[in-house]
């Protein structure tokens, strides 16, 4: 007589009932490392990319399907590697928020991406080309009512700071007016003459986020030039004698503070994607690696921007700045 057969399901915990019945924010996974291909500048690229990926869990659900965030990075990656097709990162940060949103049956889904890139560049003299490595970033978040995503850069330059430069160029002019100097002769070569200051190597960051159904396309390298130009001088990593000159006397030619930075990538995006709505969203952070103190210095401005343009049309303080985690919140509202 042969033996009986068991048979042996395997439960579904994540679907039962747990025991304390709260909802949850934010469940699922980070530190994805996957090879991804990108299109920037009309070329595919390969990139080594981090992912992050989020949904809401419901009271009635113990846990969310942690298999089910890494099938779906595989098989988004998969059209992009292996497939035909090519996206740019804040594409592809769609193309995984919406699988994963319809795979866990949440009511929202968040993914979040950053990838490291090269650009080709040739030195401000010289000409000789270098290779800079840039961070790009692309982030969605998926719901009911559509697909929220944002685009960004983040780059490095240097900065002059303006403060000890005044410092400088006071004790100076007092020097030379003790020599015989006048007053005009001194302006006259302060003209000719960059003045010396600290220095700091800078990290600015710009991202932009496009509401539900808005299907606009920003190149990076479009951001990556606001980025850089909102600096006292963008850098590179190979240099002759002469590019390195350039580039000390350019930043010392335009001494800006950390906060003058993001001001100035704000006045970039204003003035360069004006095709942007009001319902826009800009983050623009800048972090100044400080070379006289211990300590760095960071400034950010970010919120809609229709904040910024009737902030700049009036001169009013804008008090109430739209915050990256409202605005992507509000897409599941």
């Amino acid at each position: 007589m042969e033996p009986a057969t068991v048979s042996i399901t395997n439960p579904d915990v994540q679907n039962r009932v747990p025991t304390v019945q709260v909802s949850l924010s934010r469940v699922g996974v980070t530190g994805v490392e996957k090879i991804i291909r990108l299109r920037t500048d009309g070329e595919d690229q390969l990139f080594a990319a981090q992912l992050e990926c989020f949904v809401d869990l419901g009271p009635q659900q113990k846990g969310a399907h942690m298999s089910r965030f890494e099938e779906v990075v595989n098989e988004a990656i998969g059209e992009v590697v292996l497939g035909m097709s090519t996206f740019e990162a804040e594409t592809l940060a769609v193309r995984i928020a919406e699988l994963v949103r319809e795979r866990q049956g949440a009511r929202r889904a968040e993914v979040t991406l950053e990838a490291r890139y090269p650009e080709h560049k040739p030195a401000p003299v010289s000409g000789i080309e270098t290779q800079e490595i840039y961070t790009l970033y692309g982030r969605a978040t998926a719901s009911e009512r559509g697909t929220r995503r944002i685009v960004g850069v983040r780059a490095q330059g240097m900065t002059a700071c303006p403060c000890a430069q005044e410092l400088v160029w006071g004790a100076a002019r007092e020097r030379l007016l003790a020599e015989g100097y006048t007053g005009e002769q001194a302006e006259q070569i302060f003209d000719l003459v960059p003045v010396a200051t600290h220095n700091q190597r800078g990290l600015g960051t710009l991202l932009i986020g496009f509401p539900e159904g808005d299907d606009t396309v920003i190149d990076a390298k479009t951001l990556l030039a606001i980025v850089e130009d909102s600096m006292s001088s963008e850098i590179y990593e190979l240099m002759k004698r002469s590019d390195e000159g350039a580039v000390v006397e350019k930043a010392h030619r335009r001494p800006r503070f950390v906060e003058d930075c993001v001001r100035e990538t704000v006045r970039g995006v204003l003035d360069q994607l004006g095709s942007l709505t009001d319902e826009h969203f800009v983050f623009a952070r800048q972090e100044n690696l400080e070379t006289i103190h211990q300590h760095n210095v960071v400034a950010e401005r970010y919120g809609l921007l229709g904040e910024l343009r009737r902030e700049l049309e009036t001169g009013e303080h804008a008090l109430d700045h739209v915050s990256m985690r409202q605005w992507l919140d509000a897409a599941g509202r």
